[in-house]
């Protein structure tokens, strides 16, 4: 391949994975604004973020064979004209709907482009030392983009209107598209490719039913029969996928690598990382705004320091492992992660920016160890062959993680903040309080009396933050325990990687 194509080849992949990560995190500082011109509940705001994790995990285990069997440069165009086109549908909306829509365009697309990246980079640079370093330029564009994010988009949504945010992907886009279509050249393998239609259909009834169950518990209780019909059909829909993943000839989801206990403790690591500190972003915007009342400018300033950490270990990561090792690596940041967050249970409306600040970047740092830690040990723990598939399974599961995070860690929130309002309205004599506690939470809109009702509104969110906090600070010690037992108990499995 010629040197020009290939650096049009290494643009163009950045610029993919640039605005698919940069979705991740630069729509979460918009939300109250989204909230406001929408005119959308809590629930809303969830599926705002959801609907893209929730495509985004569900279609990631099928990109790798679609790639495989019809072509890489042909999938991954496809995925950037998809995320444009979505992009676009996110931008013109005047109404959830359609938002949620292009949200779910969006994701689907972004499943084609995340592990389409490396595919390529893989295809276009077979020497080692090449390859290493065209990955890690794109390694490290993905961590710009998140460092990025909330910054941009609390500039946009000041300056702009929160459409703004999905708006600047279509120049993004389109160039990406330009060179790709010039830079990539073909290749395909499809005697490689699984094919499982049952199983990823099976994937996204059981974990949007899931999903839906657990946004729908936070809205109307675990007792309405909405939220017990979704959880039933997700239960059901969960043992029919894993059936047929036991029983397809290729499946999506090889059940048999989850035997070892290097593979499973890990990629679990990786779906706590989603759970906890992926979806933290989502209750972070909340509590900025709508607790501390910050705009949406200073609270993606107020964010920057967790992802400036992020990307200062990243890039010294690599000096770091041949010191620590995986094990320590992993087992440290996933304990700085809990740490963080358990700390950040004592957040409230005048909390100085120096304690934040420092949980912030204590948050960070936990992050920059883990995520590349856990990476690697999944790779460490499946045979050459089967690191696309590894690959593939650990970033659906950690997207998996977010999705349901937000929806339960939502549904924790929801529902201390509607408990801690509707029982300080009460002793104010308010009618009909948890009533109206409901509506104020998941809604927004705040009663006329009595008066002092928006420092109560803000202290009860305060009070869900802290439940959303607590289960996800539990989980990731739960995490880092996990990983000290199997790396230095019985079963000392990932020793060496």
């Amino acid at each position: 391949m010629l040197a020009s194509r290939r650096r049009a080849l290494v643009f163009a992949v950045n610029l993919g994975s640039f605005i698919t990560i940069l979705d991740i995190s630069i729509v979460n500082v918009a939300l109250p604004t989204m909230q406001a011109a929408l005119r959308i509940d809590m629930a809303g705001l969830q599926w705002v973020v959801d609907a893209y994790a929730l495509f985004l995990s569900a279609f990631m285990l099928s990109a790798g064979p679609l790639g495989d069997r019809y072509g890489r440069k042909r999938s991954w165009l496809a995925g950037v004209v998809l995320f444009t086109i979505g992009s676009a549908f996110c931008g013109l909306a005047d109404n959830l709907p359609l938002l949620l829509a292009g949200r779910a365009v969006q994701g689907v697309a972004g499943a084609l482009l995340i592990p389409g990246a490396m595919s390529l980079l893989t295809q276009a640079f077979p020497d080692p030392a090449e390859r290493a370093r065209a990955i890690g330029l794109w390694a490290s564009c993905n961590a710009i983009s998140l460092i990025v994010g909330p910054m941009l988009g609390g500039l946009l949504v000041a300056h702009f209107s929160w459409q703004s945010i999905f708006l600047i992907n279509l120049p993004v886009g389109a160039l990406a598209i330009a060179l790709g279509a010039w830079g990539i050249q073909e290749s395909a393998h499809p005697e490689h490719a699984a094919f499982d239609p049952a199983g990823q259909a099976l994937s996204v009834v059981w974990l949007g039913a899931l999903t839906y169950g657990l946004i729908t518990a936070g809205e109307h209780g675990w007792q309405a029969p909405a939220t017990i019909a979704a959880l039933a059909v997700a239960a059901i829909g969960l043992v029919a996928f894993l059936w047929v993943e036991h029983t397809v000839a290729r499946p999506i989801l090889p059940l048999g690598l989850f035997r070892d206990a290097g593979f499973a403790s890990t990629n679990f690591a990786s779906f706590v990382m989603g759970f906890g500190a992926y979806s933290s972003l989502f209750f972070f915007s909340l509590y900025l705004q709508h607790v501390r009342g910050l705009s949406p400018l200073e609270a993606g300033w107020q964010l920057a320091p967790q992802f400036v950490a992020t990307g200062i270990v990243s890039t010294v990561f690599g000096r770091l492992n041949p010191r620590f090792g995986l094990p320590r690596l992993m087992i440290a940041g996933y304990g700085m992660v809990g740490a963080a967050m358990l700390g950040m249970m004592s957040f409230d409306a005048h909390t100085p920016y120096a304690l934040s600040g420092s949980l912030m970047v204590l948050l960070g740092l936990g992050m920059g160890l883990a995520v590349p830690a856990t990476s690697m040990a999944v790779m460490a723990t499946v045979p050459r062959e089967r690191s696309g598939m590894a690959s593939a399974t650990m970033n659906a599961l950690r997207q998996t993680g977010m999705t349901i995070g937000i929806a339960l860690l939502g549904a924790l929130m929801s529902g201390r903040a509607v408990d801690h309002l509707a029982a300080a309205l009460a002793r104010l004599g308010q009618a009909d309080a948890r009533a109206v506690a409901r509506v104020a939470v998941t809604q927004h809109a705040l009663p006329a009396q009595p008066d002092g009702v928006a420092a109560l509104f803000a202290d009860a969110l305060a009070d869900g933050f802290h439940a959303a906090m607590a289960g996800a600070g539990v989980a990731s010690l739960l995490a880092a325990l996990l990983l000290l037992w199997v790396t230095r108990g019985a079963r000392p499995v990932l020793r060496a990687a």
